[in-house]
């Protein structure tokens, strides 16, 4: 089995900047697509940034030029810089992996971190 552990979350003032982890532990022959996503109360999950193993990097348009997708595969882990935070980006802010075990390919997800802009 594969878990994924989260940290990095809290709350901050508008205008502020956290950083997102999340580190995946178990058998992991290989991670391809890591990514964020996040939910707020009574709206859906939707995706925030992703990086594929090609370096392939995608965002969310209401967070282009302020978050920012890393990965460092030696430590299957992936980060989230965001940068110039509002209040709407308020939400529990969960990781995602595409995992390759000793066979197949497995999606995997974090347990949530929240994050809080105070305006």
């Amino acid at each position: 089995q594969v878990q994924l552990v989260e940290s990095g979350g809290g709350l901050v003032q508008a205008g502020g900047s956290l950083r997102l982890s999340c580190a995946a532990s178990g058998r992991i022959f290989s991670i391809n697509r890591m990514g964020w996503y996040r939910q707020a109360p009574g709206k859906q999950r939707e995706l925030v940034a992703q990086d594929t193993t090609g370096g392939h990097t995608s965002y969310a348009d209401s967070v282009k030029g302020r978050f920012t997708i890393s990965r460092d595969n030696a430590k299957n882990t992936v980060y989230l810089q965001m940068n110039s935070l509002k209040p709407e980006d308020t939400a529990v802010y969960f990781c995602n992996m595409y995992v390759k075990g000793a066979v197949f390919y497995s999606d995997y997800w974090g347990q949530g971190t929240q994050v809080t802009v105070s305006s």
